[in-house]
């Protein structure tokens, strides 16, 4: 027979090593969760910092969005434009400090002050004396905890939302024949603003002719007129087209301003009517020349006023045709018309001589002649650029592609008659036009934001 010897207390040891094992574990969890709980209010706190910087982001973006100086502003005078905008105009618990150089300021504004949330900001100019970038610093607060945002803007031309139309005329428009008025590439290239102010019946169209895009009318009290079963507004017919494609009562968006005096830097020479060929020319007041078929023109046609300048046949023409007039005559006294068919290219394509070098850098406009009335009557392949005239007709045969608006200044009905049809072409058109005033803008660039450290 076998005897085990007792061994006394050994369930109580191990009991007293499972309990201190397990009393460690409850430890440390407990003290792991009061770390994540921690670490929650933390990242809450920070979180809710960021979300003050952008708020103050959004709130100077709404500001800073808002700002606008001609475009003749001295490049010192922008940011002293921008720091006296801010000064005029924020809100009565924002205020902005200029130091007179290059550092505006904006004070603490509170967001809750239960919380002790708040923003401020740092708006720095790259140069002051000739700005072209400013540097947006803002910085949200909550408690003892800051995070600051940093953005650029960037001073550049505010592009006219009349660029983007087919045709933007202050007058009535009247179609009448076999038009067609299509885009390129979207239909809503061919779009039209009409401002109609001295007459209701803003829109006309009359037989087969068609606006392939829409029509935005500024005139409250303004009608449209469809006659013809195939008359149409973005590709429908009847009170369909009128319905679905005619905006009336549109807030006024106001013409571009031309600005013809600009091109007389290019003038060279006054024309020679026995000549050809024509380079960088000065058309003198009541010379009233006709040109005959096989002109071809060059840079410059500067037309002072009064004048009657006639094209009776082909003409061919790599430069900008400027009419020095008063964009408020729509008497019609002074003309500019195009009997024959027209062949157009860009400035960009003068020969590679010392009189086209700067000129060749004016893009994005064919004619501009305020105080002028403009017909064509012949076709073309394409018009590279805006037309803009007080009084513009197409008729007969004439059509092509348009690389760019057509812009009336005159309250005359606009009129296209014949076979006229015209495509509209904005591809590429990211500048504003050579010879058109322009204002200053300030453009938000979103590739340069980034959370910095100070």
């Amino acid at each position: 027979m076998t005897y085990r010897k007792s061994r006394k207390g050994a369930a109580l040891l191990i009991s007293m090593i499972v309990l201190a094992i397990l009393s460690a574990w409850a430890v440390s969890i407990c003290s792991m969760s009061g770390t994540g709980v921690q670490l929650a209010e933390n990242q809450r706190k920070v979180n809710s910092t960021r979300a003050c910087a952008e708020s103050g982001l959004g709130i100077l973006r709404f500001w800073l969005n808002q700002i606008s100086m001609p475009g003749t502003t001295a490049a010192s005078a922008k940011f002293s434009n921008v720091a006296t905008f801010l000064q005029n105009n924020l809100t009565a618990n924002i205020t902005a400090n200029y130091d007179g150089s290059s550092l505006i300021t904006i004070p603490a504004v509170i967001l809750d002050s239960a919380a002790a949330q708040r923003f401020s900001a740092e708006i720095n100019a790259d140069d002051p004396s000739d700005a072209e970038i400013l540097q947006v610093d803002v910085t949200g607060t909550y408690g003892s905890i800051t995070r600051t945002i940093r953005v650029n803007y960037n001073f550049g031309p505010r592009m006219n939302p009349l660029f983007e139309y087919g045709i933007a005329t202050k007058g009535p428009l009247h179609l009448a024949g076999n038009i067609e008025l299509g885009g390129v590439n979207v239909a809503v290239e061919s779009s039209v603003y009409i401002e109609s102010e001295n007459s209701d019946e803003a829109l006309s169209i009359i037989g087969n002719s068609q606006i392939a895009g829409d029509v935005s009318i500024t005139n409250p009290d303004a009608t449209v007129t469809l006659q013809g079963g195939q008359a149409g507004i973005g590709g429908e017919t009847g009170q369909d087209a009128i319905d679905n494609h005619v905006s009336v009562g549109d807030a006024p968006i106001g013409f571009p301003v031309p600005n013809p005096g600009y091109f007389q830097q290019y003038v060279q020479n006054d024309i020679d009517t026995n000549d050809v060929v024509f380079e960088n020319i000065r058309i003198p007041a009541d010379t009233n020349p006709s040109f005959s078929s096989g002109v071809t023109l060059k840079g410059i046609v500067f037309i002072e006023t009064p004048n009657v300048v006639t094209f009776t046949g082909h003409v061919s023409i790599t430069g900008i045709i400027v009419g020095n007039g008063d964009v408020n005559d729509n008497s019609g006294t002074n003309q500019i018309k195009f009997e024959g068919s027209v062949t157009s290219s860009s400035v960009s394509e003068l020969p590679l001589e010392p009189q086209f070098d700067q000129l060749r850098n004016e893009t994005g406009t064919f004619l501009l002649a305020p105080g002028f009335s403009v017909s064509f009557g012949g076709n073309f392949e394409t018009i590279n650029g805006v037309i803009a005239a007080n009084g513009v007709e197409f008729y007969g045969d004439a059509g092509g592609t348009i690389d760019g608006s057509v812009l009336n200044y005159s309250d005359t009905t606009m009129n296209l008659t014949g076979n006229s049809d015209l495509s509209f072409n904005h591809s590429g058109t990211v500048e504003i036009p050579a010879g058109f005033d322009f204002d200053i803008e300030l453009k938000y660039d979103p590739a340069s934001y980034s959370e910095v450290l100070l």
